[in-house]
């Protein structure tokens, strides 16, 4: 891709140690953030500091140096809710196109969505996705399950097999569980396991037919509406139910400042949840919808300026806890359609970093404030052993160019769809190198036979 001078090791250097000198650490765990290096050892950082800014001194035959001229060097991203496309739908996106997208954009694990085709609610699947991830070795790949099964929100999933075969989390995808009985079994049984229920929340009987935010905007276009309520009904029951059963809910993605009010008081109450929101509603507000563009239609839909600039302060506060992609791509047969009957979903896993770093040169965020969400909070969530600068930790880094001022094009985008919302936005910060367990993926170097992600 044009911009990029790669990194290239010889076939000696591969199999030594890498010190990346030269380098700006920021690691958001510790609050890191100064000049130093990183040495990586066997797949982990063996060390780092300001100490190994320059080469270690001393005899270095047996080292291989990379100077990073200054870039960022931080924590590989944890994307937590990516639609890979596999089973059923590797027309629009495969693992592999999926995991070539991740290390291109510095996104090194990710965590997919379950409703595919057939739905990942059984154990044989969840093992499918292990098997086939392990095979394409451009990211770490891990499965939330389906809440229910066939996420028809009828019965619920057998939440202990699908843990014991490795499932990370548990949701019902862009569908909430209206039932609240059944919501409430699901939480109890959950709490058993000490798994994680990450809830889409919408009444889709109070959204209706509606397609985009309901307000002046969408009366001004002649769309119909879904108002804020439908969030927030269905998060504040939530919010009961889980005072009422102790489990751990992860409110997918919000979209309002309405719900972070809902959210910031269970917290306050001690409630073990915590939210999520995509970096769609970071980026964007209803207004961008203008023409009738349907890479604006999302789900949750935009929603007003107001809630945007509270979606922000959510994140420097820390009451937002993880920001996604929410990637999920869609063919342009079902995108290029009128407003109300294109299909909802916008790609983003390779964007995701360089759109948030916009925050940064807005000076909205710090780097700390902005990678958190994106490497160590989901990591800690999920029970992952990765998102942070440490010894002994995977070796899962990006080496990022702040500064470097780039145009998407979304034909040089590897995802096999193109829909993207930023489609010839000006973004400024790029990924320069990508580190997955110490080997380098970004710029694209094949895997070995056998090797892979873990």
């Amino acid at each position: 891709m044009s911009g990029f001078s790669p990194i290239v090791m010889t076939a000696a250097e591969a199999g030594k140690p890498v010190a990346l000198v030269n380098a700006r650490l920021v690691d958001p765990k510790s609050g890191l953030d100064e000049a130093g290096g990183l040495i990586i050892e066997k797949g982990l950082i063996a060390d780092f500091g300001p100490h190994l800014f320059r080469p270690p001194e001393g005899d270095n035959e047996n080292l291989a140096i990379v100077d990073c001229g200054g870039d960022m060097l931080c924590p590989g991203l944890v994307d937590m809710m990516v639609f890979a496309g596999e089973p059923g739908y590797r027309h629009r996106e495969s693992l592999k196109s999926a995991g070539m997208a991740a290390a291109a954009g510095g996104v090194t694990t990710l965590i997919c969505m379950p409703n595919t085709k057939p739905v990942i609610d059984d154990v044989a699947l969840v093992d499918f996705i292990k098997r086939r991830a392990h095979d394409t070795g451009f990211a770490h790949v891990h499965t939330m399950a389906a809440l229910t099964k066939g996420l028809k929100g009828e019965e619920l999933s057998e939440i202990g097999l699908l843990c014991d075969a490795g499932a990370v989390a548990f949701t019902n995808a862009y569908s909430s569980v209206m039932n609240a009985q059944l919501m409430r079994r699901i939480l109890a049984y959950a709490k058993d396991f000490d798994a994680l229920v990450v809830h889409y929340t919408e009444d889709r009987d109070l959204a209706g037919n509606g397609v985009m935010h309901e307000g002046e905007v969408s009366s001004r276009l002649g769309l119909p509406g879904i108002p804020v309520e439908a969030e927030t009904i269905i998060l504040e029951r939530d919010m009961q139910l889980v005072e009422m059963t102790g489990a751990r809910y992860h409110a997918a993605l919000l979209s309002a400042a309405r719900s972070l009010d809902i959210i910031a008081s269970a917290k306050a109450r001690g409630l073990p949840v915590s939210c999520g929101v995509s970096i769609n509603h970071l980026a964007h507000n209803e207004n961008d919808i203008g023409p009738y563009r349907t890479f604006f239609k999302v789900k949750p839909p935009l929603r007003t300026e107001e809630d945007r600039r509270a979606l922000i302060a959510g994140v420097k506060s820390g009451l937002i806890d993880v920001v996604v992609s929410a990637h999920d791509p869609k063919d342009a047969d079902v995108k290029r359609h009128p407003f109300a009957e294109a299909a909802d979903g916008a790609i983003g896993v390779e964007t995701l970093l360089p759109a948030l770093l916009r925050h940064y040169h807005n000076q909205e965020l710090s780097l700390p404030e902005l990678l958190r969400p994106v490497t160590c909070n989901p990591a800690a969530l999920l029970g992952l052993e990765t998102g942070e600068i440490a010894k002994g930790k995977p070796a899962d880094l990006t080496r990022v160019d702040l500064d470097v001022p780039w145009s998407v094009n979304p034909e040089e985008l590897h995802s096999k769809s193109k829909n993207t919302p930023f489609d010839n936005q000006q973004m400024q910060g790029r990924v320069v190198a990508t580190y997955l367990a110490g080997r380098q993926v970004f710029p694209f170097v094949e895997p070995a036979e056998g090797e892979g992600a873990r």
